[in-house]
């Protein structure tokens, strides 16, 4: 498999060579190591439809932020190895049996050649469904350009403007920049989601950026909006998500106090004024997770997965 000797995949450049199992930041060998593959119904309406996205949950990634919901897979490891055959046979059933609306890589970049392998086996099986990239965001140009022909969908988030944070959660002083690179690069490949411009249920092609707002940190949120509409304008579909919850409980000592915003969900007050912010740039395509939906612990934990499980995520 290519591009895994002096792996350069992602922006850390760790230039490993993981054929021979040295490990980078992300912490995979070349072999293909994956949590969960099953039908998901959380994620946002164009994308989950009725029938479920066919999420594919990679382990590791080259981020690793301190606040991942999927840290049992991003930072422990969980998972186990597959092959590709496997991989497309697993997602075939989902199709027959679910008629899910997508395949849905969950952050793939660390794999990216598997991806491509991935999805030439499934066009061979007539399984023409949309391929979707769900990423972090942090991508680099090269590599994205390389799954062009492979991705009918990106979905990344944005989820750092101030570099300070990023390198507090994220390891990283360069995400902002990162991002937005990377996101104008997405744009230009295949446009804005189409469900908003067709008026559609079920997207098929395009982009849709997530941001995910944090405790404590309404201007990050604020300047990250703002930067979104003079970058790319009013018709950018962007998913604002309130579902922030403390997943990985940090024992707040001296050493880490800065962080301890993060034992706590976001307040009303908190959503509110960024929420108000977005609506004041006269975004036009908007699907908002509004703060009030969530009612009890569970409307929180719902989203939580354990990847312990057959089935990761709550409900269906």
């Amino acid at each position: 498999m290519n591009n895994y000797n002096e792996c350069q995949l992602c922006p850390r450049n760790c230039k490993v060579d993981r054929t021979r199992g040295e490990l980078g930041y992300c912490g995979e060998s070349d072999k293909l190591k994956i949590s969960s593959i099953c039908p998901h119904f959380g994620e946002e309406p164009p994308i989950s439809g009725i029938n479920g996205s066919g999420t594919v949950f990679f382990t590791g990634c080259s981020l690793k932020c301190l606040f991942c919901q999927n840290y049992q897979i991003s930072i422990e490891g969980m998972g186990r190895i597959w092959s590709v055959p496997e991989v497309v046979d697993e997602i075939e059933k989902m199709y027959n049996i679910h008629k899910i609306h997508n395949v849905n890589f969950v952050t793939p970049d660390h794999f990216f050649p598997h991806t491509i392998e991935i999805v030439k086996s499934l066009r061979k099986r007539k399984i023409n469904i949309p391929i979707l990239y769900n990423t972090s965001g942090y991508q680099k140009i090269s590599s994205l350009k390389k799954i062009d022909d492979y991705a009918d969908i990106y979905m990344p988030d944005f989820k750092y403007s101030d570099s300070n944070l990023s390198k507090k959660l994220s390891n990283c002083d360069d995400y902002p920049e990162i991002a937005i690179e990377a996101i104008s690069e997405m744009i230009r490949q295949k446009g804005f989601l189409d469900s908003f411009e067709n008026n559609t249920t079920i997207a098929k092609n395009g982009v849709l950026v997530r941001h995910l707002i944090l405790p404590e940190n309404v201007k990050n949120s604020i300047d990250i909006l703002t930067t979104l509409f003079l970058e790319f304008g009013k018709n950018l579909p962007v998913s604002l998500m309130s579902q922030y919850y403390p997943a990985q409980r940090f024992k707040v000592n001296s050493e880490n106090e800065d962080i301890s915003f993060l034992n706590r969900r976001i307040t009303s007050d908190e959503f509110k004024q960024v929420y108000e912010h977005a609506m004041s740039l006269g975004f036009k395509n908007m699907l908002v997770q509004f703060h009030y939906s969530f009612k009890t612990e569970s409307d929180f934990t719902d989203f939580v997965p354990d990847f312990r499980k057959e089935k990761p995520f709550k409900g269906r």
